[in-house]
């Protein structure tokens, strides 16, 4: 398995441009939170519904996930239990309370971030790293947090 800042690394070399940088900034966290709202919609049986409002395709995920950079980085993926528990109740919220359907705004969102990041890289001049390998799709958010914990002057 490659190393966290040997990915880090690899992801970073395709968001030099400052523009690109703050589209990013703005829409990984826009898509991975529209990404969550698609899963969070599709229908659990009612078995499982009546366990927990909970437990659903977009935790299921958000757990996957977190193993994942578990394996990368105990710190960054404590982060990531952070920012996916805000990310579920602010999906809680908008199932239950948002005049749209949850997977029509999640769609809205995600199509819309989606232009601005391939816009941003386009301003980059570089592909996304994505199409390289999947699991920067995955290493988008990490790439992100690890700057918050950098100018905290906390490890990763």
């Amino acid at each position: 398995m490659t190393t966290l800042p040997a990915l880090l690394d690899e992801y970073g070399e395709s968001h030099q441009n400052p523009t690109n940088k703050l589209v990013h900034w703005i829409c990984v966290p826009l898509i991975m939170f529209s990404l969550l709202g698609l899963l969070w919609s599709v229908p659990m049986p009612e078995a499982i519904r009546q366990l927990s409002p909970w437990l659903n395709v977009a935790t299921i995920v958000m757990a996957l996930a977190v193993v994942y950079y578990l394996r990368l980085s105990v710190p960054l993926a404590l982060g990531m239990v952070l920012i996916s528990v805000l990310m579920a109740l602010g999906l809680y919220h908008l199932d239950t309370r948002a005049p749209l359907p949850l997977w029509q705004l999640s769609l809205l969102i995600f199509v819309l971030a989606w232009a601005g990041q391939f816009w941003g890289h386009k301003v980059e001049g570089k592909k996304p790293s994505f199409l390289k390998d999947l699991q920067f799709l995955l290493i988008g958010p990490l790439w992100l947090l690890h700057f918050v914990y950098r100018s905290l002057g906390w490890r990763y």
